[in-house]
């Protein structure tokens, strides 16, 4: 089965799975109760969801007010597995659909817009669900006494720390959605709503195929972890966005290039600095980006992740886009011997000389594959690392 980026449930050949939601069977009983499932189990998903399970998808669709069609769309979206007609959704399935759905009647969104709400939106809280079941929880409800097992403990925890990380939730949702709203009010036209100039950069950590056949997994992830965790936290601090993480490397972009730049050194000199880490190299690109679904997408990307699979141990390579966006801000000299000459006029006049924050050095053109030739530039500091 595979779903499309309008979320058809046709396979690779065009045929149309089952839907999700199927309407019951004559032979099926649609009142009867899922006979699988742990009781535990049960009562912790009650307890989070705030509600019991009480319809089978045909009952929730129809409850909703939704047809069987595009409730299956809605639920494969937020990532959900096909569940047949067991009687498994509650009252709060019955509300989204019915949101869902009430905001494609009401001309707010498109149906296909519905859906790609409901994809991101799962995607993104799948991925913040299993983070904090695998690294917060369950280090947090290790038995604390001899005899007592996880799941005597696992209940009332949740109790105490679900009304708390679901408030913690909201407000950074908000956060964030007011932070995008802006960068989207801010672009000059719908053009560049979608597609924008912006800068992309690579992180990558040297040889780590390598670190994963000598390193025992506990080691392995906590090296992930800590590379993770200081490039999020090193982009957000210099104003950057970061768009995904993926063990070994990370994507980042921003709408200024020199904002980029320090974001890339910055990463550089942190890594060197730690022992424990493996080298990094970093690509930067400069160009029209499509975002979609928090992504970024398009051939400024490519070029980016092409330059870092190119880079030197421990260095920035970036595109001669990115270059002359730092030159042409005035925060890179095009060449020494220009900053030179600036500076001599800037003395022989009495005026300060210019501050550039940035060196780029020319390096050999080569082609890269899919993209053509491509002249890389090194950037380095021109003074040593900022204060």
């Amino acid at each position: 089965m595979t779903v499309d980026d309008t979320g058809s449930g046709a396979d690779a050949d065009g045929r149309m799975d089952p839907p999700a939601f199927s309407a019951p069977a004559e032979r099926e009983d649609p009142d009867a109760v899922d006979p699988g499932g742990d009781p535990l189990a049960l009562r912790l998903e009650g307890l989070i969801l705030g509600a019991e399970r009480r319809y089978t998808p045909f009952q929730a669709a129809r409850s909703a007010g939704v047809s069987m069609e595009l409730a299956s769309r809605f639920w494969r979206a937020m990532g959900f597995a096909d569940i047949g007609q067991a009687r498994a959704l509650t009252e709060a399935d019955v509300l989204a659909l019915r949101r869902l759905a009430g905001l494609v009647e009401a001309g707010l969104l498109s149906e296909a817009m519905a859906v790609q709400v409901a994809r991101s939106t799962g995607q993104t809280t799948a991925r913040l669900a299993e983070w904090q079941i695998d690294s917060f929880l369950e280090g947090l409800t290790e038995p604390p006494e001899p005899g007592m097992t996880r799941t005597e403990v696992t209940y009332p925890l949740v109790e105490l720390l679900l009304p708390e990380l679901e408030e913690f939730l909201v407000y950074v949702w908000r956060r964030q959605l007011a932070a995008a709203t802006g960068r989207v009010v801010q672009a000059g036209d719908d053009e560049e709503m979608v597609d924008r100039r912006l800068a992309v950069g690579f992180a990558d950590l040297v040889g780590f195929t390598r670190l994963t056949r000598r390193m025992e997994e506990e080691e392995l992830g906590e090296l992930v972890e800590a590379f993770e965790t200081t490039a999020a936290d090193l982009v957000a601090a210099r104003g950057g966005r970061l768009i995904k993480t993926l063990g070994d490397e990370v994507l980042y972009s921003a709408d200024d290039a020199a904002v980029a730049a320090e974001i890339a050194l910055r990463l550089i000199e942190t890594m060197a600095h730690d022992e424990t880490m493996p080298e990094l190299r970093v690509g930067i690109a400069f160009g029209t980006v499509t975002t979609r679904m928090g992504d970024v997408f398009g051939t400024t990307v490519n070029l980016a992740s092409r330059l870092t699979s190119i880079a030197p141990r421990d260095a920035v390579l970036v595109d001669s886009a990115f270059a002359e966006e730092l030159i042409r801000t005035g925060e890179a000299p095009a060449s020494e011997a220009e900053a030179a000459e600036a500076a001599a006029t800037a003395e022989k006049e009495g005026e300060e000389p210019p501050a550039y924050r940035f060196a780029l050095q020319p390096m050999w053109q080569r082609p890269v594959r899919g993209l053509g030739v491509v002249e890389p530039w090194l950037l380095t500091r021109r003074d040593g690392p900022a204060a």
